[in-house]
């Protein structure tokens, strides 16, 4: 899943030296598929008893308190506090965008929508975001990129169906919420990097995760979901609720800020095209949730879009692994055109 962590607001793993870095971060890419996979599944069963705010509210209820507690025991507590206004216009926005309005609409939408379909739409993050960062930054975005970002949409429009009859079917309002959370957590990446926090990433990420489980719970009552809910669950939503809260929230963020670090934001964030693969073997295994022909023949027109959009970061980034797979030094190797 695409969250706080394409805007680089997430702790890194401990380094390894015993294992070759390439075996290593091919693994945890895998792995960091899975993880972020499974969590579509994980939604998917525990929203069967619990009402979808409520469960957004108890999943960032748990990361938090991990990732503070990781914070409290590895720093010193001068560090991890907000010290201007920008920390806390930072720490604002990841919990309103990031956090709130990304997994209230996620969890909605995902009521009526089955995990793959659900993964794909979500994936869009990365596309839309140099929409906002045009409007905000005033980043230009070339023709080939804008004819990407079409692309893409086509795809979403083939996953969707929207003609008037399917518009009133439930799973496509579910869907088109899903496309509202990967959209708020392209702006909210955006708005990030236009505030520039000064404080570190893994702080300023768990009181953005505090934040976010708070505005989550007003909007569970607001929504009028009860509490007692919580009460009346059985083994697998608790399961559900560990999924989605640790291996998928907290360690997963974890592996995909290293990647970032490691190999760059554009290969570790191309995990959003992973992600779909493993959510619709798990969804099917799992919970036997089909994949429609209409999400396999608009992913790959998803995955188009995003290509060309990044097509001269992922020029340069692909350069740079010949470089090290190759052993060239940097006098030997062409350039990469940085």
């Amino acid at each position: 899943m695409v969250s706080l962590t394409q805007t680089g607001l997430v702790p890194s793993l401990p380094t390894l030296p015993t294992v070759p870095t390439r075996y290593r971060d091919a693994a945890l890419f895998v792995l960091l598929a899975v993880l972020f996979g499974g969590a579509f599944v994980a939604i998917k069963t525990g929203l069967r008893e619990l009402p979808p705010v409520l469960f957004a509210s108890l999943r960032f209820d748990i990361a938090a308190v991990a990732l503070l507690g990781y914070v409290a025991a590895t720093r010193a507590r001068s560090t991890w506090l907000p010290r201007s206004r920008g920390d806390l216009l930072g720490i604002g926005v990841a919990a309103v965008f990031l956090v709130a309005i990304n997994n209230g609409l996620l969890f909605l939408g995902q009521e009526t929508t089955t995990p793959a379909t659900a993964s794909v739409m979500y994936g869009l993050n990365p596309v839309l975001a140099p929409v906002f960062a045009l409007w905000l930054l005033n980043d230009r975005l070339s023709r080939v990129g804008a004819l990407g970002i079409g692309v893409a949409l086509s795809g979403v429009v083939i996953i969707v169906q929207p003609s008037p009859s399917a518009l009133a079917d439930a799973s496509s309002v579910g869907q088109l919420l899903v496309l509202g959370a990967a959209a708020a957590v392209a702006l909210g990446s955006v708005l990030l990097r236009r505030i520039g926090p000064q404080m570190d990433s893994v702080p300023l990420t768990a009181w953005a995760m505090a934040g976010g489980a708070l505005l989550l719970h007003g909007g569970s009552l607001a929504a009028g979901e009860s509490l007692a809910s919580v009460a009346s669950i059985g083994p697998a939503t608790v399961a559900s609720l560990f999924v989605v809260g640790v291996p998928s929230t907290a360690v997963a963020y974890a592996i995909h800020f290293g990647l970032i670090e490691r190999a760059g934001p554009v290969r570790a964030n191309m995990v959003a095209y992973a992600v779909p693969v493993f959510a619709a073997l798990l969804g099917w295994l799992l919970l036997g949730a089909p994949v429609s022909r209409w999400t396999m023949i608009g992913f790959p027109v998803v995955v188009a879009g995003f290509t060309l959009v990044e097509r001269d970061t992922l020029r340069r980034e692909l350069c740079r692994l010949r470089r090290r797979t190759t052993d060239q030094t940097p006098s030997a190797a062409p350039p990469c055109d940085d």
